[in-house]
């Protein structure tokens, strides 16, 4: 799984219509989509979708035709960031209506050409996980050799006996860190 760090824009022309896509960090969604109904004041259609990780790493999804007719739009703009695997990202689509209707398979292809130029531009990066676990303090230097050793993110924090480690990994990481912490006893929280 990848996502973006920051918002990236693509404008593509079809039969005068023009279509601006944005892609965003998810915390950035609702202020973007905010910012770009001031700016944009004459656009016909602010179509959207996006995807994030809840609390139990679940994929959660939704999307928006804002009027276009119903899977022509917002789904095809969704297809884009599952077939990317894209997480914790939205996409917003302002469309300028030129005049010619492009029909149900022209606005597919559209939508779907148009976040497709904005991933295109964007810099993917792979999704870190937050992992914490708390280790017993004599298997603390076996650990940051570890991590290190692998180029993985983290903090520590010492208690009495133990000591508590918050680790960014990556999903390919994900695996073999688990692997290496079941050697330690070590508790997943």
């Amino acid at each position: 799984m990848q996502t973006v760090s920051q918002i990236y824009q693509a404008e593509i022309k079809i039969k005068k219509s023009t279509f601006l896509a944005f892609i965003c960090p998810f915390d950035a969604f609702d202020s973007l989509l905010e910012n770009l109904k001031k700016e944009h004041t004459k656009a016909v259609h602010f179509v959207w979708a996006y995807r994030f990780l809840n609390k139990f790493h679940q994929i959660v999804e939704d999307k928006n035709d804002d009027g276009e007719p119903k899977g022509t739009s917002a789904l095809p703009s969704l297809n884009v960031l599952r077939g990317v695997e894209l997480v914790n990202v939205a996409v917003i689509i302002v469309r300028y209506f030129g005049g010619i209707k492009l029909g149900t398979g022209g606005l597919v292809r559209a939508y779907s050409e148009a976040v497709n130029a904005a991933v295109a531009k964007a810099v993917l990066i792979p999704l870190k996980e937050q992992i914490k676990i708390s280790i017993a303090l004599k298997f603390l230097s076996r650990f940051e050799h570890f991590l290190n050793k692998n180029k993985i993110y983290f903090k520590k924090e010492f208690k009495e006996n133990e000591v508590l480690l918050l680790i960014d990994v990556e999903s390919k990481q994900k695996e073999n860190f688990k692997q290496f912490s079941q050697k330690f006893n070590a508790i997943f929280m």
